[in-house]
């Protein structure tokens, strides 16, 4: 018998998994037919891979030895599988938080090697899930800062901050605090507000930076599911809302916060579906992209270039660009 790619995942899968019985589940696969694979693959290889016991299974002195050769050959087999498909593919699928704007469609086809870009507007959660899933080739996703991180993300998801952005004060436009160049946390008491729904992303960011205002007893108005919904009764309901600056609309004026909550904005893609040539480029699009759109909301990039290390992921495409 030789060794071949699927005995090298199954292998790999055992322990990465750290027992056969998770790796099974992992696989899809009934724990006595991967215990029969295991000792085929052992016997193959002319010894014990690992050592069976009540918590699990640990390498033996032949597995510390062949298993990272093994998983990196499972490594390299999904580069070229990546590879070989990122350039066949006729359509790449792309999810986004809040709203997608036709104009990042229109760069993402631009940009891709790909015959049609598809994309999708789904909660955070939801996007995630449905590029562990394959439903989603990539997508867009905000949160809390740290918990969204690529760190956080586990196998075989992985991420890249895209920017962190500030919250910041949605009023109308005749507002008194609307001619502010910045206004302090204390100046949200006595507002009439319109809030986040408890099951929106943008909800705990809220809870957090109205935990801040002394004496915090709002008068809310409505709950809204959404950025644009939060607009609208911010315009027609003369009253106020948090959000972040590319959340806003024409119709509202956006007034900075001095210290103020920030929220994570981050790239999720399987890796072993895009290739690192086609994720740099998808980062670089991304990064680029938001650049351009954030020069078209009022006070919003002189703010970029005026704070530059709150927005460093923005490298050579945000602050330094011309």
């Amino acid at each position: 018998m030789n060794v071949e790619l699927r005995h090298a995942r199954v292998v790999t899968a055992i322990d990465r998994a750290g027992s056969i019985s998770k790796a099974a589940v992992e696989l899809s696969l009934p724990q006595s037919s991967l215990t029969a694979q295991l000792r085929r693959i052992e016997k193959a290889v002319g010894g014990e891979l690992f050592v069976r016991t009540r918590s699990g299974v640990t390498p033996t002195p032949l597995g510390e030895r062949l298993i990272p050769m093994l998983a990196d050959l499972t490594r390299q087999a999904d580069l070229v599988i990546a590879e070989a498909t990122a350039y066949t593919s006729d359509v790449f699928r792309f999810g986004n938080t809040e709203w997608t704007p036709p104009s990042l469609r229109a760069v993402l086809q631009a940009a891709l090697p790909v015959a049609e870009v598809r994309t999708e507007t789904l909660d955070p959660a939801t996007a995630v899930a449905a590029v562990r899933g394959g439903a989603l080739d990539a997508a867009l996703v905000t949160g809390t800062p740290g918990t969204a991180s690529a760190g956080h993300l586990e196998p075989p998801l992985s991420g890249a901050v895209v920017v962190r952005e500030p919250v910041w004060l949605a009023v109308p436009p005749r507002h008194p605090l609307a001619g502010r160049s910045v206004a302090d946390v204390r100046d949200l008491a006595g507002l009439r507000w319109i809030r986040y729904a408890r099951g929106h992303w943008f909800h705990p960011i809220e809870k957090q930076l109205f935990a801040r205002v002394a004496g915090d007893d709002p008068e809310v108005l409505h709950h809204v599911d959404g950025h644009h919904e939060a607009m609208n009764w911010v315009r027609d309901a003369d009253a106020a809302a948090l959000t972040t600056p590319t959340g806003a609309t024409r119709e509202v004026t956006l007034v900075p916060i001095r210290d103020t909550e920030r929220t994570e904005l981050l790239l999720v893609w399987r890796g072993d579906v895009l290739t690192e040539s086609m994720r740099r480029g998808l980062l670089e699009t991304v990064r680029r992209y938001y650049r351009d759109y954030a020069r078209t909301i009022p006070r919003y990039w002189p703010w970029i270039t005026d704070h530059p290390g709150d927005f460093a992921e923005l490298g050579p495409f945000g602050p330094t660009a011309p």
